[in-house]
């Protein structure tokens, strides 16, 4: 009750701008104002009320909640002094003789227990109702408050967001202006982003193309490494699993790249990075079984030949690393490198052929399937890097058929050519047997 008639005083004296500065500031109450009467106290819970409102210290706040507390405990009953007059009681009725008795008698401030810890109670009661709360929990409660609203409109956000312009995309999220419709916007949620490969957009082919290959190429190769030993041998499994490693690797981090890529700039950025990545591991694992099986009885070729790839690979990967590398003007130089990377290869193939001649190259190392893997390869790469054909019709290829998809669709059919390929290199080896001559070893 006090403090309803403190907040009551406080709403009064502020308009009327009574009280003054230093009495709505001060974080001290004097001695003499503890003893005071209880319709001073009143006045004093007014100012202490004043002052917790207007500071913006917690521990002065709690100083004054203390205080509080004192002038509840010091409180004294009504002295003679305060008793009612004789003119007052000429002006009460029969039905006020209670009223004249607890005046007497001496009566504590109304509702105030006189047990300690109800008087605490009552101040959690207070705090709790928000009295002398406006200024202590403002900021936790506008934080709370804050975070709500944000949880809210995500929510809603995600359950009702719709693809928009090339213009309307944020500028880290726009890569190719001749998609002009269909994007979506920023999904700063994981589960929104995968809940969007469900949705039509201009990601839904890339993403679904190299979903789908990713699957296939796990099942090949739990079928390929579930195979007895007595079909397959162990080290041809390792062989085989280098290319199915870069397959999966490489068509994994690329389904995740499209899916979260509109989730922020910091992972859009570290994805884009594992993607490049992938496609540096595919080739690096398509190498592995053609040098392997190609230079079969050719020991030093081999392991050279090997070594090269991995520190090819290597520099693609820390080239990918690079934050600009990802950048929609560089375009070209990404295909630019995987492709050097890729054209390396014609160097063994060369020299395979000198050493075995062109037609062991295209019957024994499968020439024919190498060739129209490197061709898909190289295809993919220059309709990425020319955004072709959506550079020729703007608008026009915004959902299906666009220089993305057409590259990962060509990308999956060259890996399985080259799986093909590779087969026919492991059949040939099997049948023929062992080599006709001792592997030789290296030499300096």
């Amino acid at each position: 009750m006090e403090f309803e008639s403190a907040k009551s005083l406080l709403e009064r004296d502020v308009s009327a701008n009574e009280l003054s500065v230093e009495a709505s500031t001060s974080a001290t109450i004097p001695a003499s104002e503890l003893d005071s009467p209880v319709h001073s106290s009143v006045e004093v819970l007014t100012t202490t009320t004043t002052a917790a409102l207007r500071s913006e210290n917690n521990d002065d706040v709690e100083d004054m909640f203390e205080q509080v507390k004192m002038i509840l405990r010091k409180r004294r009953g009504w002295g003679p002094e305060d008793s009612l007059s004789h003119n007052d009681l000429d002006l009460l009725g029969d039905d006020d003789d209670e009223l004249v008795e607890e005046d007497d008698a001496g009566c504590p401030l109304p509702s105030t227990p006189e047990d300690t810890q109800l008087i605490e109670a009552e101040m959690t009661e207070v705090l709790k109702a928000g009295v002398l709360s406006d200024e202590i929990d403002l900021g936790a409660l506008a934080h709370n408050a804050a975070e709500q609203a944000e949880e809210f409109v995500r929510k809603v956000w995600e359950a009702s967001w719709k693809v928009c312009h090339y213009k309307n995309l944020p500028k880290w999220l726009q890569d190719n202006d001749f998609l002009h419709r269909g994007h979506r916007p920023p999904l700063p949620s994981f589960s929104a982003c995968f809940k969007s490969i469900f949705r039509l957009h201009t990601e839904t082919g890339n993403i679904w193309t190299h979903l789908l290959g990713c699957i296939a190429f796990i099942g090949v190769a739990l079928y390929f490494i579930s195979r007895p030993s007595v079909e397959i041998q162990t080290q041809e499994k390792i062989v085989f699993g280098a290319f199915f490693m870069g397959a999966i690797i490489c068509l994994g981090f690329s389904f995740a790249f499209h899916t979260l890529s509109c989730h922020s700039v910091e992972i859009g950025r570290l994805f884009s990075k594992l993607d490049y990545c992938g496609i540096a591991l595919l080739i690096m694992g398509s190498f592995v079984p053609w040098v392997y099986y190609g230079f079969y009885c050719h020991y030093q070729p081999k392991v050279i030949y090997l070594s090269v790839v991995c520190v090819l690979g290597c520099l693609s990967i820390i080239v990918s690393l690079w934050d600009k590398f990802s950048e929609p003007a560089l375009r070209p130089l990404r295909a630019g490198v995987f492709m050097s990377f890729g054209l390396a290869g014609i160097i063994p193939a060369v020299h395979y052929s000198i050493m075995e001649g062109w037609i062991s190259q295209i019957s024994r190392a499968s020439l024919g399937w190498l060739i129209l893997m490197g061709t898909l390869y190289i295809l993919g790469a220059l309709l990425y890097a020319l955004r072709v054909p959506e550079r020729w019709f703007p608008g026009k290829f915004d959902i299906w058929f666009q220089s993305h998809q057409l590259f990962h669709v060509l990308v999956i059919a060259a890996a399985f050519v080259h799986y093909h390929g590779i087969s026919e290199m492991a059949m040939y080896r099997v049948t023929v047997g062992e080599c006709a001559v001792p592997i030789e070893p290296i030499t300096f």
